[in-house]
């Protein structure tokens, strides 16, 4: 079982520069698509090497979990119920030059009889085993693509449960507890307004963490400043908020006073 950052962007993956370089991008960072039982749903991943030496990469599926912590354990093992047996590669292995990219296809084959859900895989990208100084043990750069596929209208029902407050970056924000009682992941999106104990008004904003169906996350609201090279607000609780944010299937309410 591998744990990994779900934040890794699963997006750019470099070995020190001790060893040979493992520099590799991946577009898109995960796929969020529908399709029906029955369809075959396929699309493309581009893989472009951004080192000086060419690269060898070993691609293969692994289900995964997301741990409240916001870090992914990717399992090469069959989970029960899991949707990997209709997935198909284009090949186990690519090779690429230094500098250069690839197209990678993928498919995912929905027998006619599955049942309304979501079918979440992660391909997963592995470079060769290579030596690092200081380590005794070579070391694999990994990339995890996280793939979603909302099967036969599957979507999220979110539900704010609760407020409470969480430590984002060492600093105090509010926080929401938000519940999925759908059959597809869910995430919040947008803006909601609050103020601070000292009268001053910001902007808060979800972290953006997938809710998996079944579960109760805690999703921290960060405030926002006013430009992008601006240090991070620190507030000054209570704090109150009132707004909306919104979901694939719909919009959520958040309102009430923080007390830190």
């Amino acid at each position: 079982m591998i744990r990994l950052s779900a934040l890794l962007a699963l997006a750019l993956c470099a070995l020190p520069a001790a060893a040979q370089e493992f520099s590799v991008l991946v577009s898109p960072p995960r796929f969020e698509a529908s399709t029906k039982p029955g369809e075959t749903f396929r699309s493309v991943l581009e893989i472009t090497n951004v080192s000086s030496q060419p690269a060898r990469l070993g691609i293969r599926t692994a289900d995964w979990t997301l741990r409240a912590d916001a870090s992914a354990e990717f399992d090469y093992a069959l989970a029960p119920g899991s949707c990997r047996p209709w997935v198909g590669l284009e090949a186990a292995e690519v090779h690429l030059p230094a500098n250069g990219k690839r197209r990678y296809r993928f498919e995912v084959a929905v027998p006619a009889d599955a049942p309304v859900g979501e079918c979440r895989f992660a391909l997963m990208l592995e470079g060769d085993p290579q030596a690092v100084r200081g380590s005794t043990v070579p070391i694999a750069g990994r990339i995890g693509v996280i793939v979603y596929l909302a099967v036969g209208g599957a979507a999220p029902r979110l539900t704010v449960m609760g407020t409470r407050t969480a430590t984002v970056e060492g600093r105090e924000v509010p926080a929401i507890e938000v519940r999925n009682d759908g059959n597809a992941h869910g995430r919040l999106d947008g803006l909601v307004e609050g103020e601070d104990a000292g009268g001053t008004r910001y902007a808060f904003a979800p972290n953006g963490l997938p809710i998996l169906p079944g579960e109760t996350r805690v999703i921290p609201l960060v405030p926002q400043a006013d430009r992008p090279d601006a240090p991070a607000p620190t507030l000054r609780f209570p704090v109150r908020l009132k707004g909306r944010l919104e979901t694939s299937a719909g919009a959520v309410d958040v309102e009430g006073t923080f007390p830190g």
